[in-house]
């Protein structure tokens, strides 16, 4: 089953180091990768709406409204890396993004956002793939002390990254435009 530390051991193997078992093992490489795995994750993960990394809420208002400008403010899950949807589709809604906070017009908010998925076994294999890229991307020159070898594996990264947006976009169904849309005026 993957977890953070095998893919963080993998990420170490793939520039020659050798596999390990635990963030806790006292060499200086594990560290390394148990200091950028969080920050590599969560960025890999923000990068694109996963679906493995896809939640929806509905948010309460905060006791305190903010100042001026909209009656109520909601505050955004903790796990929260990524807004991908205010309100429900096709109904309009005005808002703010502030401090981590949402303002709006609304007593309830519906918010469809990335969150900080760190179950890897609920991840896909090429989600899995791609942060064990990024990983050996983000250690390369610690480990290798190589540009070279560090942008080797950016570009292999770059491109499985955009392998694995594609495949996990076709897990959905495609997006129709609607009357009145920009196609429609197009071609009328």
């Amino acid at each position: 089953m993957p977890s953070s530390v095998s893919v963080c051991s993998n990420a170490l193997v793939m520039l020659g180091g050798s596999p390990f078992s635990s963030f806790e093992e006292p060499k200086p490489h594990v560290r390394i990768a148990a200091n950028l795995y969080p920050t590599v994750r969560d960025d890999v993960l923000r990068l694109h709406n996963w679906n493995c990394a896809t939640d929806r809420v509905i948010l309460a208002p905060m006791a305190t409204p903010p100042a001026f400008d909209f009656p109520y403010q909601f505050q955004l899950p903790g796990d929260w890396l990524r807004t991908l949807q205010v309100g429900k589709k096709g109904e309009p809604l005005e808002y703010r993004s502030e401090r981590q906070r949402l303002l709006a017009n609304v007593t309830a908010l519906p918010l469809v956002y990335c969150f900080r998925n760190t179950v890897e076994d609920t991840w896909s294999t090429n989600l899995i793939r791609v942060v064990e890229l990024a990983m050996a991307a983000e250690m390369a020159y610690a480990v290798t002390s190589s540009t070279s070898v560090r942008d080797s594996y950016r570009d292999a990264y770059a491109r499985l990254l955009k392998v694995a947006k594609a495949i996990d976009g076709q897990d959905d169904p495609p997006e129709e435009f609607t009357a009145g849309s920009f196609a429609e005026s197009r071609f009328s």
